[in-house]
């Protein structure tokens, strides 16, 4: 038998974005499908990162790699509407990063979904990890 974590309530994450589903987000079952989530991950985790001035596309150092990301699922979500992904710094590491992440639909107290999603952060020239900035700790251990 396959366990999985329980869902955690919108009151376990620090930080939330608003996401429009679009209609190519829904499979031929009739709901978004698996992959969707993921790009959710990476679109709620980067956007907290640009709006908190941590993330630089350009020209920013270090840079986060993803090395990993799971997700479960507890209940469809499908096309028209939007999503609301909460955050949270799951472990701070002295090079990475795990975020918690939950999906939820609007008003919604138990997630559709949730999930982890980890960078290592690189020298953005050598890609070797790199000691987080004080600075970005700070800012991280905001949402922790």
């Amino acid at each position: 038998m396959v366990s999985r974590e329980s869902a955690r309530p919108r009151a376990s994450y620090r930080w939330f974005d608003r996401i429009s589903m679009r209609w190519a987000d829904n499979d031929a079952y009739g709901h978004v499908n698996n992959t969707v989530y993921y790009a959710w991950f990476d679109t709620a985790v980067n956007r907290w990162l640009v709006e908190t001035g941590l993330l630089d596309i350009e020209q920013g150092d270090p840079i986060g790699l993803v090395v990993a990301t799971g997700c479960s699922y507890f209940a469809p979500l499908n096309f028209p509407g939007e999503v609301e992904v909460g955050i949270a710094v799951e472990r701070l590491g002295r090079s990475s990063v795990t975020y918690r992440l939950g999906v939820f639909a609007p008003d919604q107290d138990e997630p559709s979904a949730q999930g982890h999603f980890t960078h290592v952060y690189v020298d953005r020239t050598e890609r070797r990890p790199t000691t987080l900035p004080d600075s970005w700790r700070a800012r991280l251990e905001t949402i922790a």
